[in-house]
């Protein structure tokens, strides 16, 4: 059976089952169980350090009254974050490769954020469409553009962490495909570039993390904006 560069991509199934919701919920299983004790040993100290210095990041752009976004803000940056690191494994699927489930993550929060604006200060919130000192015959143009801006957002985030994603994978398919052909005729050309894959593994890794971030941190400041 021939394979091409983008079967990686494809949810998995087992007797017609798509196995999507186990990727999905294979980074949750990997953190400690709660327990009654604050702190149970290395793993535990480790997991809140990483939390706490999550939620710290995530919260220096909000208020106070955005501080109630905490739980859900950094549980999406753990999920994305775990999720995206798995993926790098081999034999492992991504579901943050998929754009259907990223702009199922973006929408919602972002609708949210939207509401929650419409909800505290409308006028406030309205007023971002308009800005003020605009000259009178471009104000539908402007009003126009700024509500496309402002209903593009979601689209946006999705389509960026999947397309980060889906072309470092596909990148690191051909770099360590090219390294296996070679090996045989061009051994110096090979290990090359196999060093080159070693390095564009260290820069996935990264890319994996700042993707999680940004994902998370432009969601809190469309939530700032609305606050």
């Amino acid at each position: 059976m021939n394979l091409s560069f983008f079967d990686q991509f494809s949810s998995p199934s087992l007797l017609g089952i798509p196995l999507i919701l186990v990727a999905t919920l294979l980074p949750a299983l990997l953190l400690p169980s709660p327990n009654n004790r604050w702190i149970t040993g290395r793993l535990s100290v480790l997991q809140l350090w990483i939390i706490n210095l999550i939620t710290k990041q995530l919260m220096i752009p909000l208020d106070k009254k955005g501080h109630k976004w905490a739980l859900i803000l950094t549980s999406l940056m753990l999920f994305l974050l775990l999720t995206n690191l798995l993926g790098l494994l081999p034999y492992t699927f991504t579901p943050t490769t998929q754009l259907s489930m990223n702009l199922a993550l973006a929408f919602p929060l972002w609708l949210a954020t939207l509401l929650t604006g419409l909800r505290n200060q409308p006028s406030v919130s309205l007023g971002h469409l308009l800005p003020e000192g605009t000259p009178t015959p471009l104000i539908p143009a402007l009003i126009l553009i700024e509500t496309t801006s402002l209903l593009i957002r979601p689209l946006a985030l999705g389509v960026r962490l999947t397309a980060n994603l889906t072309a470092g994978h596909l990148l690191i398919q051909l770099i360590s495909t090219a390294t296996t052909v070679l090996f045989s005729t061009m051994p110096a050309i090979s290990f090359l570039t196999l060093i080159i894959l070693f390095l564009l593994t260290i820069l996935e890794v990264a890319v994996a993390m700042i993707q999680a971030y940004v994902f998370v941190l432009l969601l809190s400041l469309y939530l700032q904006e609305n606050i």
